[in-house]
C-alpha cells in the first residue's frame, strides 16, 4: 500500500513538474510542444549557411544579429520525410543544456508554429511504453488539449552529448 501510495505521489510531481506554458508547432501533421523558457525566439526561414560533413540533420548556421547559430530540422532529427519549405515554415531559436557555460540556442526549423497554450498537469500524461526500439526519453508527457494530443518535448534531451558538441563546434 505504502508503494503505491509513492509511486502515485512521484507521478503527481512529475506532472506539476511538466505543467505550464508550452508553444505548439507542426511536424508531419503532428502536434509538438516546447515549454516557452526554452524559446528565445521564431523567426522565418532565412537563407542557412551549409556545414560541410555535418549529420543530415543539422542544416547550418545562420547569422542572426551578429549571432552565429546552428539550424536543425526537427522533421530530420526525427527521421521524418523532407518537404519543401513553404511560407508557413519558420525557426525556433531555443537555448539548450544546463550550466551557463554549456548553454547554446540552435535554431529548429518546423512546419508551421501554432500557438502558446498554458497545459494543466491533469492533462498531461506520461509517455506511453513502445519497447526497447523506440526511445521516447527526449518526450516530457503527452498533452490531452481540445480532442487531440501534442507530445511536449523535453528539447534538452533531443540532442545527446555528442551532438551538442558536434552543435556548439558548428556555432
Amino acid at each position: 500500500m505504502t508503494e503505491a501510495v509513492n509511486d502515485m505521489n512521484q507521478a503527481t510531481r512529475a506532472a506539476v513538474g511538466r505543467e505550464g506554458k508550452y508553444l505548439t508547432f507542426s511536424l508531419s501533421g503532428e502536434e509538438y510542444g516546447i515549454g516557452i523558457l526554452k524559446v528565445k525566439e521564431i523567426i522565418g526561414m532565412m537563407p542557412v549557411t551549409t556545414i560541410p560533413q555535418a549529420p543530415p540533420y543539422v542544416k547550418g548556421v545562420i547569422n542572426l544579429r551578429g549571432k552565429v547559430i546552428p539550424v536543425v530540422d526537427l522533421r530530420c532529427k526525427f527521421a521524418m520525410p523532407a518537404v519543401d519549405y513553404t511560407e508557413r515554415t519558420c525557426i525556433i531559436v531555443v537555448e539548450i543544456g544546463g550550466a551557463a557555460l554549456t548553454r547554446l540556442r540552435i535554431g529548429c526549423v518546423v512546419d508551421s508554429v501554432s500557438e502558446v497554450l498554458n497545459i494543466k498537469a491533469s492533462d498531461i500524461e506520461d509517455t506511453p511504453d513502445f519497447g526497447v526500439h523506440c526511445e521516447t526519453d527526449f518526450i516530457r508527457g503527452m498533452a490531452k488539449v481540445n480532442g487531440s494530443v501534442k507530445m511536449l518535448l523535453d528539447i534538452d534531451s533531443v540532442f545527446h552529448k555528442e551532438e551538442m558538441q558536434n552543435l556548439t563546434q558548428a556555432a
